[in-house]
C-alpha cells in the first residue's frame, strides 16, 4: 500500500493561493548504498543456496554475471525505493523459475485475525485455478457428485464417455470448507490461538478428507460408466506431497517417483540430521526385518548427510563453466526413501511415512484403472508439475495442453529464505530439484503430448474451445495407451 498524503482541492483557488500538499514530512532522499547492499546479499544467496542454479547456466543459458551487473546498474539509476524494488523483481523475472521470488515486507503472510479462524490460516479459495475442460461444448456436471471440492462432470467425444475432475490446488489451503469441517470435527475452540501444532492437525485432517472424496470421486466417476478419465490442472499452482498420493490414485501402472537433488549445506545438514534420528528412534522400537530395514534407510540418510556438508564452489558457473564438482547432492526421490510402493506394502507400519511420503494420506491405489488424461497450461506449476510429470514419465498418462510454469521443486520444512539485511525482504529460493525419467530438471516445465494453444488472453469460451479442437486426439492416445498396457 502507498502511504496516504493529505491534500487539499485546490483548483477553484489557485489565485489565491493553497499549501499543497499537506504532507507531514518530507520523503527521504533515495540512497542506492542499502539497496547494493542488499543485491551483494542476493548474489551470495544465489551463489550458495539456489538449488537450480546449474540448470539457470547451462540449460536456461543465463548469464548470471551480466544479470547482476544490469540490476546494480538499474539500483544506481534509480531515483526512489520503487524503482529499485522493480529492479529486484525484475531479476528474480529473469531467472524463470516460478519458485525465485522476494517477498516484500508490505507484503502480508497472514491475515493476523485472533483465535482459530480458517481466514487466519491462510485457507483461501482464490488459491484454486478455474476449471477449463468445463468450459468445452457438451460438458455436463456429474449428477450427485460426492465432491464439492473438485467439479466433475461427463463429456462425449468421438463416441467415448470422458469423465472429468478438476483439482484446482494440491493443498487443503485452497478449501476453506475443509478448514471449517476440520474445525467442528476436531471440536477447536474459535477463541484460542492456533499454534502450528494446532495448525498442523486441521491441515491433517483436511488432507485425509480431501482424499476420501478424490476416492468417492473416482468410483463415482467409474459408476457413470466414462471410459477414460481427463483431470483438469489447469492454473493449479501447486501445493503439498498430497500430489504423489492422488498420482497414485488414477492410475493401474506402479509408478515410480522423480529422483530429487538437494542444495548443500546447513539446512539439508539439519533436514539429514532429523531425518536420520527418526528413523533411528523408529528402530528401537521395531524387532526383526524392520528394524534392519529402518537402521539401513538411517545409515543411507547419514550418507546424504556427509554428503551435504562437502561444499561445491560456484564461482565456475558465474563464468559459464562447469564446477569441478557436483552442484546438488543426491537426494532420494520425490515420494520420499523410496520411489515405488504400493498403498498396502506399508499401511500397517507406523513408521512408514518416513519412508514413503504417499502413506501419509489414507489412499488406495488405482481406484481409476482406465486411459488418463492430464490437462495442463502456463498456470501448472510445482507439486501440480510434480503430478503431471511422474504419470507423464511412468507412461500411465496422455498429457495435453500448453507448456507448464517451470517451477519443479520448491521449499522444503520452510526452505532456506534470506532476509536482506536493510530493504528487509525476503529472498526465497528453491533448496531441492527434482529430476524426470530422462534425467532433465522438472523445472524447465512439462512438454504436453498433445499441445493446445492455450493462452492468457483467452476468455472462457475460447479456452474451452481449444481444448475441444483437440480432444478427440488426446482420447484416442490415451485409449492407445491403455490398450498397450
Amino acid at each position: 500500500m502507498t502511504s496516504k498524503i493529505v491534500t487539499i482541492a485546490c483548483t477553484a483557488i489557485a489565485a489565491v493561493g493553497c499549501a499543497l500538499p499537506l504532507a507531514r514530512s518530507a520523503p527521504a532522499a533515495y540512497d542506492p548504498k542499502p539497496w547494493l547492499e542488499d543485491l551483494e546479499q542476493t548474489r551470495d544467496a544465489f551463489a550458495t543456496k539456489y538449488a537450480n542454479l546449474e540448470w539457470a547456466v547451462f540449460e536456461e543459458e543465463l548469464n548470471l554475471g551480466s544479470l547482476f551487473d544490469d540490476t546494480r546498474a538499474r539500483v544506481e539509476s534509480a531515483t526512489n525505493s520503487a524503482e529499485a524494488r522493480a529492479a529486484f523483481d525484475r531479476l528474480a523475472r529473469k531467472v524463470g523459475d516460478a519458485h525465485v521470488r522476494f517477498r516484500w515486507p508490505s507484503e502480508k503472510t497472514s491475515t493476523g485475525l485472533p483465535g482459530t479462524s480458517c481466514a487466519a490460516l491462510n485457507y483461501d479459495e482464490r488459491m484454486q485455478g478455474a476449471p477449463v475442460a468445463a468450459l468445452v461444448p457438451g460438458y455436463m456436471p456429474l449428477t450427485g457428485a460426492p465432491a464439492a471440492e473438485f467439479p466433475s462432470g461427463i463429456i462425449q467425444v468421438a463416441g467415448h464417455r470422458v469423465g472429468v475432475i478438476k483439482i484446482g490446488v494440491f493443498t487443503p489451503e485452497g478449501f476453506p470448507n475443509l478448514c471449517a469441517a476440520a474445525l467442528a470435527a476436531l471440536q477447536l475452540d474459535s477463541k484460542t490461538p492456533c499454534d502450528d501444532a494446532c495448525a498442523d492437525r486441521i491441515e491433517a485432517w483436511a488432507s485425509q478428507q480431501m482424499t476420501h472424496d478424490l476416492a468417492d470421486l473416482l468410483r463415482a466417476i467409474k459408476a457413470a460408466k466414462a471410459e477414460v478419465l481427463l483431470v483438469d490442472l489447469t492454473d493449479n499452482g501447486g501445493g503439498t506431497e498430497w500430489a504423489e498420493a492422488a498420482a497414485r490414485m488414477v492410475t493401474a501402472i506402479r509408478i515410480k517417483s522423480e529422483r530429487t537433488g538437494f542444495v548443500r549445506g546447513p539446512h539439508w545438514i539439519d533436514e539429514f540430521a532429523r531425518k536420520e534420528a527418526e528413523l533411528r528412534a523408529a528402530a528401537l522400537q521395531a524387532v526383526g526385518e524392520d528394524r534392519a530395514l529402518l537402521e539401513g534407510f538411517a545409515g543411507q540418510v547419514a550418507g546424504r548427510r556427509r554428503e551435504a556438508q562437502i561444499p561445491c564452489d560456484s564461482k565456475p558457473m558465474w563464468r559459464g563453466e562447469r564446477p569441478q564438482c557436483q552442484w546438488l547432492g543426491d537426494g532420494f526421490f520425490s515420494s520420499g526413501l523410496v520411489d515405488s510402493a504400493t498403498s498396502d506394502d506399508l499401511r500397517a507400519k507406523t513408521w512408514a511415512p518416513m519412508v514413503f511420503a504417499p502413506t501419509e494420506f489414507d489412499y488406495q491405489d488405482a481406484l481409476w484403472r482406465g486411459p488418463l488424461i492430464v490437462l495442463v497450461n502456463g498456470g501448472t506449476g510445482s507439486a501440480a508439475e510434480e503430478f503431471t510429470a511422474v504419470l507423464q514419465d511412468n507412461h500411465a498418462a496422455v498429457v495435453m495442453g500448453a507448456p507448464t510454469a517451470g517451477a519443479g521443486c520448491g521449499h522444503t520444512d520452510g526452505g532456506t529464505p534470506t532476509t536482506l539485511n536493510n530493504s528487509r525482504a525476503v529472498l526465497e529460493l528453491p533448496d531441492c530439484a527434482r529430476f524426470r525419467a530422462d534425467g532433465s530438471n522438472e523445472v524447465m516445465g512439462i512438454q504436453p503430448d498433445v499441445l493446445v494453444g492455450l493462452r492468457t488472453a483467452d476468455g472462457p469460451h475460447r479456452r474451452g474451445m481449444r481444448v475441444a479442437g483437440k480432444l478427440s486426439e488426446a482420447v484416442r492416445r490415451a485409449l492407445e495407451m491403455g490398450h498397450a498396457h
